[in-house]
């Protein structure tokens, strides 16, 4: 049976250094904040908004809700952005996405500035991703997958980690991130020969494809660290993630669950990235 590589103890990790800094802060009257964007009412941005407000409530860090009319134009929606990106009390920017078709993605992108791009939107933040600079704002997504590994203490330098994404959300900077740690990565996409055998492989493989238990036991050696990024509706009705895990749990080394895993940290890293920010436009 392999270890679980549970998500809870990790975001209880950071909280606790986010509780503390907050309090630093706050000593110094400055209340680090954070400001939601919303257009519509999409279960699924409720639902992520509602774990946001939970989890910054329970740090101490405060949330501004921008609640916006799913059919807002872009000669609206602009300026509205721009206002809150100027706002010298909110710290950090999460715009929920995807936007409805009438507001252009390939323009908004570059409204919120890289320091209070907390959400890794600006082509900007990206790029310093890809550079290897400390100050940008890697996507939470790929920042919850390496704060797992960092807390259960799996190895890095020279292991050979198999990405199953190539993506600029999740697979393109979570391996520019390992690479920064010294691993060895290889992506991999629809296209990819051989998957399983690429694979079986890894030492660590990180699954991210959005297909309900695709992955068997077939892509995972005895030795290998599996990460499990998916989150799907099972035939159950119930969430589960890319991996059959009551299969390849009885096989690998570590594997993360889902949910409880990495989905539980990613709110976590994006709480975190308030307080960066706020520590970066207040020299701290």
């Amino acid at each position: 049976m392999s270890e679980v590589l549970n998500g809870r103890p990790v975001v209880a990790a950071i909280q606790q250094g986010i509780k503390l800094e907050v309090q630093q802060m706050k000593d110094k009257g400055i209340i680090p904040t954070m400001g939601i964007i919303r257009v519509g009412n999409r279960p699924e941005d409720i639902a992520y908004e509602n774990s946001i407000l939970k989890h910054c409530e329970g740090v101490g860090v405060m949330t501004e809700l921008f609640l916006l009319e799913e059919d807002i134009d872009m000669t609206a929606f602009v300026p509205f952005v721009k206002e809150i990106n100027e706002n010298s009390s909110i710290h950090g920017i999460l715009l929920f996405r995807p936007l409805p078709p009438q507001l252009d993605i390939e323009v908004i992108k570059h409204l919120i500035s890289p320091i209070k791009d907390i959400d890794c939107m600006n082509p900007i933040s990206l790029g310093r991703v890809f550079e290897g600079m400390q100050e940008g704002f890697a996507p939470c997504t790929p920042k919850a997958v390496m704060e797992i590994l960092k807390y259960y203490e799996v190895p890095l330098v020279g292991a050979n980690a198999v990405i199953i994404n190539s993506s600029s959300v999740v697979g393109r900077p979570l391996g520019m991130l390992m690479l920064d740690q010294k691993a060895t990565i290889t992506l991999c996409h629809s296209k990819t020969r051989n998957l399983s055998d690429v694979a079986a492989n890894a030492d660590i493989v990180v699954t991210a494809v959005g297909k309900p238990q695709f992955f068997g036991l077939e892509y995972f050696n005895e030795n290998a660290i599996v990460i499990d990024v998916g989150i799907n509706e099972c035939e159950d009705g119930g969430i589960c993630g890319d991996v059959n895990y009551d299969q390849v749990s009885q096989k690998v080394r570590g594997l993360s669950p889902v949910p409880g895993g990495v989905g539980a940290v990613t709110t976590s890293i994006l709480v975190r990235h308030v307080i960066e920010a706020c520590k970066k436009q207040f020299k701290l």
